[in-house]
């Protein structure tokens, strides 16, 4: 990376990032190849073969001291399992919506995400909004309650994609892992229980592993490249180009399932359900707007400083060293 022009070093970030959104956003086409495999059963081969290719990758860079690091440090490894758990469900709900035909309202549950992620930094961590913060919030509230009336109930699958992912990503924070070695401790703690249930459903003649022939076994071990190779391209962008535009391109996903969802697998929109993505889309430009403006004042902030730097300096010089 050092070696490159910084221009070339953007450029590289957004295809990666572009990369890592888009698969994310398709993933919805290939659940459904793994049928007639289950949920649970398809999300069991995810984790176990998570780990397989992860742990691949990483005798390959040969990044390990992290692996000690982390058992010598009980409460992190207890958020890390944390982390782990509210990952599996996440996963699970997802996998399931995708199978169910309810891609639309899974989507939702990703474009609400940052609603929620706001709403909790209030709630668990005393954070202070803005006021178009507030605003995207009071308006993502009443879009839920508007698809609740669309859907005769609650989104509960879109609400349990959010808040999983939401406090996943809280976890994560506190735990401080890069991508790849998160994704490897967790599903290291996901592994065993994951490989028990396939023994158990092989044990009792319920496992579409072996039975389906070696296209289907192909595809359920693949889970494993599913996973990690969008997590890979984060990685990458996330070191190239700024937060901001991460921020922005993470709505490519959930546009991508939202669009699935309609023109592919046909779900149907009806007018209320129309009203409560409006409300949400809504929030999500107040929200984004007001990280555009936040982030080109702090920019123009910084832009300030050399200069107030400089003029101190004529009548106030400093010592080399301690500047």
């Amino acid at each position: 990376m050092s070696g490159k022009p910084k221009g070339e070093q953007h450029r590289t970030g957004l295809l990666n990032g572009f990369a890592a959104y888009g698969m994310w956003g398709l993933v919805p086409l290939f659940w459904p190849l793994l049928k007639p495999a289950g949920a649970a059963e398809i999300l069991a081969h995810r984790m176990v073969w998570s780990l397989a290719f992860v742990a691949v990758a990483l005798l390959v860079v040969r990044r390990w001291a992290w692996a000690g690091e982390l058992l010598r440090q009980p409460r992190k490894l207890a958020l890390v399992t944390i982390a782990a758990a509210f990952i599996t469900v996440n996963w699970g709900v997802y996998i399931w919506a995708v199978n169910s035909g309810h891609v639309v309202e899974a989507s939702l549950g990703y474009f609400i995400n940052p609603l929620v992620t706001i709403a909790m930094g209030v709630l668990l961590l005393k954070e202070r909004l803005r006021p178009a913060q507030w605003a995207a919030v009071g308006v993502g509230v009443a879009a839920v309650l508007v698809l609740t009336v669309g859907y005769g109930r609650p989104p509960w699958i879109s609400l349990c994609l959010a808040f999983s992912f939401a406090t996943y990503g809280l976890v994560k924070k506190k735990v401080n892992l890069g991508g790849i070695e998160s994704l490897a401790a967790e599903t290291a703690i996901q592994f065993l229980p994951a490989l028990g249930y396939l023994l158990w459903l092989g044990a009792h003649g319920e496992a579409t592993f072996a039975q389906e022939g070696v296209g289907h076994a192909t595809l359920l071990a693949s889970t494993g490249i599913v996973t990690a190779l969008p997590l890979v391209c984060f990685g990458a962008a996330a070191i190239r180009v700024p937060l901001s535009t991460l921020g922005l391109l993470q709505y490519m996903a959930p546009v991508f399932q939202f669009l699935l969802g309609i023109f592919y697998f046909h779900e149907s929109m009806p007018p209320a359900r129309w009203a409560g993505f409006a409300l949400v889309w809504l929030a999500l430009v107040l929200l984004t707007t007001d990280a555009w403006r936040t982030a080109r004042r702090g920019r123009a902030a910084a832009a300030a400083v050399p200069h107030d730097r400089t003029a101190t300096a004529r009548t106030n010089p400093v010592d080399p060293v301690e500047a």
